[in-house]
């Protein structure tokens, strides 16, 4: 399929998915004879697994750095993505992911408690 079907089917944009190939996270994909770019159902579903791991606050430069992990998820995407190796390249970066988000939502509540003390005069 074309990159617009391709990108529909997978519930984003051409742009898109042009931006993961330039970064690396989708392999570049075949060509037609007129240089089209065609897609089949394994990218398609590679797209949809980065774009659920983007959903849950990973980023792009996380993703590249665990790109050759996104292949075994598309296979098998009930598959728990950490690894027990910890001197693999890049496996730490959900553990710094999660890191980032409960340093923000402790900053978050301590916010909200300080409004709410201020307006209400309890937390």
């Amino acid at each position: 399929m074309r990159i617009g079907d391709a990108a529909a089917a997978a519930g984003t944009t051409p742009r898109a998915l042009r931006f993961y190939e330039e970064r690396g996270l989708l392999p570049p994909p075949r060509r037609t004879t007129t240089g089209q770019r065609e897609y089949g159902p394994d990218e398609v579903a590679r797209v949809r697994v980065i774009r659920e791991l983007l959903a849950l606050g990973l980023t792009v430069e996380d993703l590249r750095s665990i790109a050759d992990r996104i292949g075994p998820l598309v296979e098998n995407p009930q598959r728990q993505c950490g690894q027990p190796d910890s001197d693999a390249p890049g496996s730490h970066v959900v553990d710094h992911r999660l890191a980032a988000l409960d340093t923000e939502i402790n900053r978050l509540t301590a916010l909200r408690n300080r409004l709410a003390l201020r307006t209400y005069g309890q937390p």
